[in-house]
This record gives structure tokens, sequence and C-alpha cells, in this order.
């Protein structure tokens, strides 16, 4: 994904403290954040979430910064 395209980083709850990334993902232009971020999870897995899943979309340029500490 080129670095000027907004996206997010999507991640899968294994457990307690425990995440996976299971991919990244473009951000859908239009939606606001809430729906955005919902989108991208579906776009990750490939389907809706099963309940009791949980997952996180945080957006790529913050998974960056956060990486450097």
């Amino acid at each position: 994904m080129p670095a000027s395209r907004p996206g997010f980083v999507v991640l899968r709850c294994l457990g307690g403290e425990r995440w996976e990334v299971v991919g990244e993902v473009r951000r859908r232009a239009g939606l606001p954040a809430r729906k955005a971020r919902a989108q991208a999870i579906r776009d990750a897995i490939g389907r809706e979430p099963e309940p009791g899943e949980r997952f996180a979309a945080v957006l790529r340029s913050e998974w960056w910064i956060s990486l450097d500490y």
C-alpha cells in the first residue's frame, strides 16, 4: 500500500492481551471514522465478524508512530 494512502492495520484478539496482525487495508473514502474502522475489519477478514470475536483497526500512520517507542 503506498505510504500516501490512508489505511488501517487490522488486529485480531487471541485472548487476554494477545493480538495478531490480520493485515493492512486501505481506508474507504467517504465513511465516518467508526464506520471506516468497521469496514476495514470486514475487508481484512473477508466476512462479518462472528459474535464474540474481537478486532481492532488502527490507523496505519498511528501504527508506525507507536513502533518508534
